[in-house]
């Protein structure tokens, strides 16, 4: 498939012929949702904890007798329905990573690009900034290519101005294709991506690194 390369005003200048395999596949929801859930899991913490009955400070001594006082019983001070005693099934540290194939992950990303290529939300332009790449430059070539929303612009390589110059920008965000992830990309309104990016990624997630789709053996 072709995909139109267009300068930082926003002007057509050329076609780019770009694999189908990464570009241009049916995308793959399901797999993508699981991609997405799986790494929004996989960033928590799991260091959220809480205090029982058994961990915080006070008596364990009985309040006051069972019966014959009028009211209802009372236990230690440390149950949780004392103020300053223990929380019921609190949360404790934990881990929340999901694992997920190789496979499926690679089948995410190049659903999430195909998508956005298939709704025009992929743009490809020669280079971001000429120079000395600058926040007042990147943003006015954003505007020029009708970039409002959530943006991620993507660099064949780790570009430490670009990711400094799209740091003041609220809604943009700049990674190299190596870094490229399916909530990021699931995440953006719009893909900008470099030439360069876009031949790096199909050395990432095209060629040999797509696995055959599995099928029947015909019979001899």
């Amino acid at each position: 498939m072709n995909l139109p390369v267009v300068d930082r005003r926003g002007r057509k200048r050329r076609e780019i012929e770009v694999a189908d395999e990464v570009f241009g596949i049916e995308p793959n929801r399901a797999v993508m949702h699981q991609a997405y859930v799986a790494q929004r899991a996989n960033a928590h913490a799991g260091t959220h904890s809480t205090k029982s009955r058994g961990e915080v400070r006070g008596s364990t001594a009985k309040i006051r007798r069972q019966k014959g006082m009028g009211a209802a019983r009372k236990g230690s001070n440390r149950a949780a329905t004392r103020i300053g005693g223990g929380i019921a099934f609190g949360p404790k540290p934990h881990g929340h990573g999901k694992s997920l194939p190789r496979q499926m992950r690679r089948l995410a990303i190049r659903s999430a690009l195909s998508s956005h290529a298939a709704s025009g939300g992929l743009i490809v332009v020669p280079a971001i900034a000429d120079g000395e790449t600058k926040t007042n430059e990147v943003a006015a070539a954003l505007n020029a290519l009708g970039v409002e929303r959530r943006a991620l612009v993507v660099s064949g390589e780790h570009d430490a101005r670009l990711v400094q110059a799209t740091r003041n920008i609220g809604h943009v965000r700049a990674l190299p294709s190596s870094q490229l992830n399916v909530v990021d990309l699931v995440d953006a309104h719009h893909v900008v991506m470099t030439e360069d990016a876009v031949r790096r990624a199909e050395e990432l997630w095209g060629g040999e690194n797509v696995k055959p789709a599995r099928g029947r053996r015909e019979a001899s």
